[in-house]
């Protein structure tokens, strides 16, 4: 495997907060890493604005977050129609090539996030690897 595709890989495994430098190895992926007071804010604006609501509380961009803070950040939190429990992080945390780090916004980055996934998809010769 070439070194491009290692730090692609590794892109998507650890990330690191700009503002400590703190490592982020993980985002929240099943419902126990879910912040609870995160839940319960989000659980409590539905209940109170429902169907007026034009936006998931979880799918809210805040430009003024830390990338610590939007790696936290869960846009779904519940089950789905086959019954599994799914969480869905609203940010992907990535490293770019000259090594600083930023959160795509699951929605509003979509293409640069399936850009990512597909850096990280190719061999060392720049071809596509299907797994």
């Amino acid at each position: 495997m070439s070194d491009k595709a290692k730090r692609d890989i590794e892109r998507t495994n650890t990330n690191i907060d700009e503002a400590n430098q703190e490592r982020i190895t993980r985002q929240p992926a099943v419902p126990e890493e879910v912040d609870p007071e995160q839940y319960k804010a989000q659980q409590a604006e539905l209940r109170e604005k429902g169907n007026e609501l034009t936006v998931n509380p979880g799918d809210r961009i805040d430009d003024s977050k830390s990338l610590k803070e939007k790696a936290k950040q869960v846009a779904v939190d519940a089950p789905d129609i086959t019954g599994d429990h799914i969480v869905v992080p609203a940010y992907f945390v990535v490293d770019e090539p000259d090594g600083s780090q930023k959160a795509l916004h699951h929605v509003k980055d979509a293409e640069e996030i399936s850009d990512v996934i597909r850096q990280a998809r190719t061999d060392e010769n720049g071809e596509r690897t299907w797994w």
